[in-house]
């Protein structure tokens, strides 16, 4: 199913549509500040094995990471977070970034991998945020599977090659081609592990 949601204002209608097929466990293809991005409620195991299996990766050793709707709501799924640390992420948030973090116990247990790390996002975008408004929790994220390449702006591409795989694909506009930076702050040091859409200076 295409749907189309209007990226400044967001239809209420649509956005509850989208949730309520999150909440049943569906998977989606969404908008991000950067690339469309697939995704699912982070409380429906099944879900997240549909997207593993869709990337064909192993939920534990898998790159994925939570779209949370503000700082505070990022703070539950890792472990305290520091002032300095708190302060990086308050100046880059909203925005292109993905900040690796140690994981806290909030993380669904088939997500916690060895290493138990977690991705955090914050996106500067309107969809996302009415859908995380209208969910209440974070949506699991991860980039669409095989190479990027260009057809992955455009909605319509995406959905003729992906509407088999997922239940829903978000008409947001055309998106971006650019992933997000990932900056690792499992240490003191941080450390830019993919420079992508976001200008890091540490």
């Amino acid at each position: 199913m295409l749907i189309h949601i209007h990226p400044e204002n967001p239809q209420p209608r649509l956005i509850k549509q989208v949730v309520e097929c999150l909440q049943d466990g569906g998977v989606i293809v969404y908008p991000t500040d950067t690339i469309y991005g697939i995704g699912c409620d982070i409380l429906q195991q099944k879900a997240i094995e549909r997207i593993c299996k869709i990337k064909n990766v192993d939920p534990q050793k898998a790159q994925l990471s939570f779209i949370c709707r503000d700082l505070s709501n990022m703070s539950d799924y890792t472990k305290s977070i520091d002032t300095p640390l708190y302060r990086m992420l308050k100046n880059y948030l909203p925005g292109p970034y993905t900040f690796i973090l140690p994981a806290s116990k909030q993380v669904p247990k088939i997500l916690q991998s060895k290493k138990s790390t977690i991705g955090l996002r914050v996106p500067d975008n309107n969809v996302c945020q009415d859908i995380l408004s209208e969910l209440g929790h974070p949506i699991l994220s991860a980039s669409l599977p095989g190479d990027m390449v260009e057809e992955y702006t455009d909605p319509d591409i995406i959905h003729d090659r992906f509407e088999k795989l997922v239940d829903m694909v978000i008409d947001g506009g055309i998106g971006g081609m650019i992933p997000s930076t990932i900056v690792d702050c499992t240490s003191s040091e941080w450390m830019v592990t993919r420079q992508g859409l976001g200008e890091w200076e540490s």
